[in-house]
């Protein structure tokens, strides 16, 4: 039996410049964006670091990353993060709609420990979230323990859906349009949102 193990690292938004894209040929009314939505407010763990270096508060519901509030508490970026593991062949099973949960929280701090098992049984994730206290940022480390096999013809891939600044981007219904691109130096996403206006009275459970 074989274990994998993968790391995430959640940080929050840096202004970073634009690069330059072909423009659409047309965009769907009242896009570009989905209408923003109230998250969940049940939560199963929540956590924070233990210093003030860390402006980051993050929640699990579901048994996925549901939140991330950064740089202060009434401001989430985070829709969700979730992981989505397949064969390449037969399945593909993603962890908030085709796997069982549960969780716990260390003992000797504010980290959230999620184990998700699938229908099938084939495997478990094993995913400990941890509020990093050197930067505003979440650390998510996640391994991949197979139950029936050797699982190495099992791959595992992460599905995040933002939230930046607490809206869903562009069209009327929103906050206005934000703003992203891929940081050459990491390769990863970079997103920004121009509103600065808190908008906690719009969410009972961000306060």
């Amino acid at each position: 039996m074989t274990r994998s193990t993968w790391s995430v690292v959640l940080c929050a938004v840096l202004a970073a410049p634009l690069l330059s894209v072909p423009a659409a040929a047309a965009a769907s009314a009242p896009g570009p964006g989905a209408v923003s939505h109230f998250g969940l407010a049940r939560k199963d763990c929540l956590g924070t670091a233990r210093n003030t270096a860390s402006k980051a508060w993050f929640t699990v519901a579901g048994g996925v990353l549901s939140d991330v509030y950064a740089p202060v508490i009434d401001n989430t970026n985070v829709e969700s993060l979730q992981f989505a593991v397949t064969d390449g062949r037969s399945f593909t099973d993603l962890q908030a709609r085709d796997m069982t949960y549960t969780v716990r929280t260390s003992a000797g701090g504010m980290a959230c420990e999620v184990t998700s098992t699938p229908r099938s049984g084939r495997y478990r994730l094993v995913t400990e979230y941890l509020a990093d206290p050197a930067r505003t940022g979440v650390l998510i480390r996640t391994r991949l323990e197979p139950l029936l096999g050797s699982g190495d013809d099992l791959k595992v891939y992460v599905r995040y859906d933002a939230s930046v600044n607490g809206n869903g981007g562009g069209g009327p219904a929103n906050g206005g349009g934000d703003t992203a691109t891929v940081d050459a130096a990491t390769s990863a996403l970079v997103s920004a949102d121009a509103n600065t206006v808190s908008s906690a009275p719009a969410r009972d459970y961000g306060t």
